[in-house]
């Protein structure tokens, strides 16, 4: 064995400094850098809570109370009173059932048939009938709709558009707001939202290969055997994604309606939104609309979980 060799002159012993502190688990490295990753989105997560997630809450428990508007010093917890009185009112339950009606004619048939059929045709339309097209079906969109609910009222309404062009083809006048007023509020609604519709399935048709068409069709496959068997199983995804979207819109829709028949006459195009405002202003009883409200709620909800269940279907 060899001894180290001495220190020469000059060289000065240092004492072993302290040692390194063990670094933290995996654990608690893994939640610090969760909350560091965190931090930036916290000031929209109190937003959310403070201004969303809040009055939800709030709303959730008034729906079992029996507050409301005026004549009530203080309001109580009345647990399902609201629910049940809902369920045994005639009048809920015809708003249901023409809540049912309006959305399956203007957004299951209307806005989505027209708006595939018109990104269909504009697929082989030329560019200025494509631009024609669009832009008059856009611009029904665009409209706020108060302007368009007011528009489609002049053309309804007795002395309106629709019945001068029809005495001008000496056909017999209609009065449709009066006879078939959930017909008429479903036709507005169709045509002020089969924009989206269109330009959601055209985005979808544009993302087909041309080469599987082209080979169905030289293979001898007409028009709609190719719409059945290659176009729609290859926008079946944006087809369930567009009635998701579609029938929660048209579900909420209180605007186009109450500008052109207010839920009238009676109560033969009151859906759902009309008849919890209804309740909760017109009558004062906030408790009971904020119930029907949190029923609206569970009907859009269970149309979400079957385009939910539809979307995760593979192609």
């Amino acid at each position: 064995m060899t001894s180290a060799p001495p220190a020469g002159p000059g060289v000065v012993k240092t004492a072993p400094g302290p040692a390194a502190p063990p670094p933290p688990p995996a654990g608690r490295r893994g939640v610090r850098r969760a909350l560091t990753r965190a931090l930036p989105l916290s000031p929209a997560v109190v937003l959310l809570l403070l201004f969303l997630a809040g009055p939800i809450a709030y709303c959730a428990y008034i729906a079992f109370t029996d507050l409301q508007l005026t004549g009530q010093a203080e309001s109580s917890f009345i647990g399902f009173d609201n629910f049940r009185t809902a369920f045994k009112d005639d009048a809920f339950l015809n708003a249901v059932w023409l809540t049912l009606v309006f959305t399956v004619l203007s957004s299951l048939i209307g806005q989505n048939t027209l708006g595939l059929s018109l990104a269909v045709l504009m697929q082989r339309a030329s560019k200025p009938v494509r631009t024609v097209t669009g832009g008059i079906v856009i611009a029904a969109w665009v409209l706020p709709e108060v302007v368009a609910g007011f528009l489609l009222y002049a053309f309804f309404r007795r002395e309106g558009t629709l019945n001068a062009v029809l005495d001008w083809l000496h056909l017999p006048s209609q009065n449709w707001l009066f006879t078939l007023p959930i017909l008429a509020v479903s036709f507005a609604n169709v045509w002020r939202g089969t924009a989206f519709s269109m330009l959601v399935y055209s985005a979808a048709l544009n993302e087909i290969p041309k080469e599987i068409t082209e080979a169905a069709e030289v293979d001898g496959a007409g028009g709609w055997r190719r719409m059945w068997h290659i176009t729609l199983p290859m926008i079946r995804r944006s087809i369930g994604t567009n009635l998701m979207l579609n029938t929660l819109q048209t579900l909420s829709v209180f605007g186009l309606i109450w500008v052109m028949t207010r839920g009238g006459p009676g109560n033969r195009s009151q859906t759902l939104p009309l008849f919890m405002y209804e309740q909760a202003f017109q009558k004062s009883m906030i408790g009971y609309g904020t119930a029907v409200a949190l029923l609206l709620l569970v009907v859009g909800s269970l149309f979400s979980l079957v385009y939910m269940r539809l979307l995760r279907t593979e192609v």
